[in-house]
């Protein structure tokens, strides 16, 4: 099954039923008087959030949807069948933005949570409704009126409270295989990470979180390099971000260098992003001796002129690992804990996110539009990277 986080459709709600123009003809009862029936409402598109789901792949095969249209009214006061209203099913996590309008509809994260995102037709009236007592006999009925249609994208962002960064092979499918139960590819060569993992950490019974891993990131990615940036609005759902640095790189890139590639790219990606809270943990530390790994140390924190936690790891022998994990509960413990008791905080943090997937939503509209326009070259259809058509899912919830 393929892994596809974006997808456009149209939607289009169900006609209004029109009226009905009838007269009671019974037996015996004279000038019975109007009885036609209103018409039934048009049915309504509504988005629903399924736990069950990980993938908008079935939107790239269908693109138009459709709801009922409300049946006409009848006679003996009859009212029509209102349409029955299209549920839409999507992974929790979707963003749905009218596409016309470039406005955010809304947001679902919890399972069940429902969103009309296009409402159907008014019905339409039958003559016994213009009844009155100078018109007696009215021949008057009205038409049931359009349903909305919306062009709409469909966005999806993992759940996830802490989410990887770094450059390709800096072990971040090492790590979260190591504290979790998920089983990412995990490779010697670069882009083994393909489409974003998730794993459940649970640090100790009924204290747990999840962990999202996605593709590396390598200077140029914000123009389309690489795997680009599309992946890194994964992240704006995270509450925290752990960015991973190489301490035994196998190209010889210096640490240091690399460390301040990632936060380049992340600056021009979302600069509120850039400001969200980050761990650096440096990754690989068995692979070097300790003398040399203190001095590339020393240069990664004052390269980035760190003030932040720093934390030395082995992801391929779990070292250092459990301490860094009951940290990380920690932490976003005591966040929950200050939301819950200041509802503001909460708001703020709503607001926040919505920045930053605005600024992230920009600036790859951006770059798609500068692909776009530029002239293909036989050297450069490889690099870019627009689409999904071509990855697998690999998203992994285990407890």
């Amino acid at each position: 099954m393929k892994f596809v986080d974006e997808a456009s459709i149209n939607v289009y709600a169900g006609k209004g039923g029109s009226g009905c123009l009838s007269f009671r003809r019974e037996k015996y009862i004279e000038r019975g008087g109007p009885d036609g029936g209103d018409g039934g409402d048009g049915g309504s598109v509504i988005v629903e959030a399924d736990e069950a789901l990980n993938t908008m792949i079935d939107f790239r095969f269908k693109r138009h949807y459709r709801a009922q249209t409300g049946e006409t009214g009848a006679g003996r006061n009859c009212t029509g069948k209102g349409g029955e209203d299209l549920v839409l099913r999507v992974p929790l996590g979707t963003t749905v933005i009218d596409e016309d309008l470039g406005e955010v509809l809304g947001d679902l994260s919890v399972p069940g949570q429902q969103l009309v995102v296009a409402q159907g037709g008014f019905h339409g009236l039958g003559n016994a409704r213009y009844k009155s007592s100078t018109n007696r006999a009215p021949r008057q009925t009205s038409p049931g009126s359009d349903g909305e249609v919306r062009s709409l994208k469909l966005e999806l962002k993992v759940l996830a409270d802490v989410g990887l960064l770094g450059l390709p092979n800096a072990g971040k499918s090492t790590l979260i295989r190591a504290v979790s139960a998920a089983k990412p590819k995990v490779a010697d060569y670069p882009f083994t990470t393909l489409v974003p993992n998730l794993g459940v950490v649970s640090v100790e019974a009924h204290r747990s979180f999840v962990m999202a891993d996605i593709p590396g990131l390598i200077e140029g990615a914000s123009d389309g390099a690489g795997l680009g940036i599309r992946f890194l609005k994964h992240l704006t759902r995270n509450r925290i971000l752990l960015h991973l640095v190489d301490m035994a790189p196998y190209d010889g890139v210096e640490p240091a260098d690399a460390a301040l590639t990632i936060v380049r790219e992340l600056e021009r990606f979302s600069p509120t992003l850039a400001q969200r809270e980050r761990w650096l943990v440096l990754n690989k530390s068995d692979l070097v001796d300790a003398e040399t790994f203190a001095q590339r140390r020393s240069a990664v924190l004052a390269a980035l002129d760190w003030h932040g936690r720093v934390y030395s790891i082995a992801a391929i022998r779990s070292e250092g690992t459990a301490a860094m994990c009951g940290d990380l509960m920690s932490y976003l413990e005591e966040c929950r804990a200050r939301e819950a008791a200041q509802p503001e905080l909460a708001d703020a943090e709503k607001e926040l996110q919505s920045r930053m997937q605005f600024e992230g939503r920009q600036r790859i509209d951006e770059l798609r539009a500068e692909q776009s326009r530029a002239p293909l070259e036989d050297d450069d259809i490889d690099d870019i990277d627009i689409d999904d058509e071509g990855s697998e899912v690999d998203v992994e919830y285990r407890p």
